[in-house]
């Protein structure tokens, strides 16, 4: 087994919370690791092998010309160790547009794939996830990269989520067919008679129902389905303190807090970015997790472990047949 190639200096909580993710995942679980970058700072780890890199891509850098030209970065590294065949995937919570750059200039583009795209799962309470994407890696788009985009989307939802005949949307502004910008309307047409590797596409959605069982995959441009995830992220988190806030106001209200304490933390779990690990980046010749800025240990640990079932499913050879 290909151990994960793991950017062991990208995101704000790196290196440390970085390596502890990196060790609860192969002692709990049993996923060889190799950490990439700066051996002086990585100098007192000695149970997980490392890929020396001598240089950080920082979280604000712009994104190509830093991939371009600091070629001996931690992600460069993780992207040509998946390319060269020393590592199954690789995974980072540092610039996103960076990790994108890399794992595209390094790991090449899936033939026929006009642009890679970033699938993003989103808790449905009471079922199952709804795959997003792209939320982020284009902010313009074309109908033809959003078929892709959705044809993609089914693929990764059949392997990371089990679901045999995916239900593929487009994100609107209404359900009907007529409704939404030219570029979604110019899309409906194209879904409407579009396969998608098994699935079917189920018309046009909203905002209200990314958090729902409508769809199982919502495709829109990265724009909108950026603004949409962090629209989302930032709403539960201000529910949530604000909730908190209130049941410890007072002991009547902290007696209840007590009692609905239990079915409040798996909520809470439920709607935490840290639950899901990261974003896979489709389209592209090998398994990239793309993680939160602010990741701590669990959100590694279990973006690990994504990217360990996602090369265990063989899902890139699956997207290459798929557009064949």
């Amino acid at each position: 087994m290909l151990p994960v190639a793991v950017d062991a200096m990208g995101g704000d909580n790196a290196p440390h919370e970085i390596i502890a993710g990196a060790q609860k995942a192969i002692d709990d679980h049993g996923i060889p690791v190799l950490l990439v970058g700066k051996p002086e700072v990585l100098e007192e780890i000695t149970e997980i092998p490392i890929l020396p890199a001598s240089e950080v891509i920082e979280m604000d850098a712009e994104a190509g010309s830093s991939v371009r030209q600091m070629k001996d970065s931690s992600l460069v590294r993780a992207a040509e160790a998946v390319r060269d065949g020393a590592a199954s995937a690789m995974v980072s919570a540092g610039n996103t547009g960076a990790t994108m750059a890399s794992a595209l200039l390094r790991m090449g583009r899936i033939k026929n794939i006009a642009r890679p795209a970033i699938a993003t799962l989103l808790p449905s309470p009471g079922g199952t996830p709804t795959v997003l994407l792209d939320s982020g890696a284009n902010s313009e788009c074309n109908s033809e990269w959003l078929l892709q985009f959705g044809q993609m989307g089914a693929v990764f939802a059949q392997h990371r989520l089990d679901i045999k005949e995916p239900r593929v949307a487009l994100l609107s502004i209404g359900e009907e067919p007529g409704k939404g910008s030219p570029l979604i309307k110019e899309s409906f047409e194209s879904f409407s008679t579009a396969q998608f590797n098994g699935g079917s596409f189920v018309g046009n959605i909203e905002g209200r129902d990314l958090l729902t069982d409508t769809a199982d995959v919502a495709v829109t441009d990265g724009f909108t389905g950026n603004v949409a995830l962090k629209t989302i992220e930032g709403t539960m988190k201000t529910f949530f303190s604000t909730m908190l806030e209130k049941m410890t106001s007072r002991p009547e209200a902290t007696s209840a807090l007590e009692i609905l304490g239990p079915e409040l933390d798996e909520l809470f779990k439920l709607f935490h970015p840290d639950t899901y690990g990261g974003a896979m980046l489709l389209g592209v010749k090998g398994v990239c997790i793309i993680s939160h800025g602010s990741s701590g240990a669990l959100a590694i640990e279990n973006a690990i472990k994504v990217a360990a079932e996602m090369d265990d499913a063989n899902i890139v050879e699956s997207l290459r047949s798929s557009f064949s």
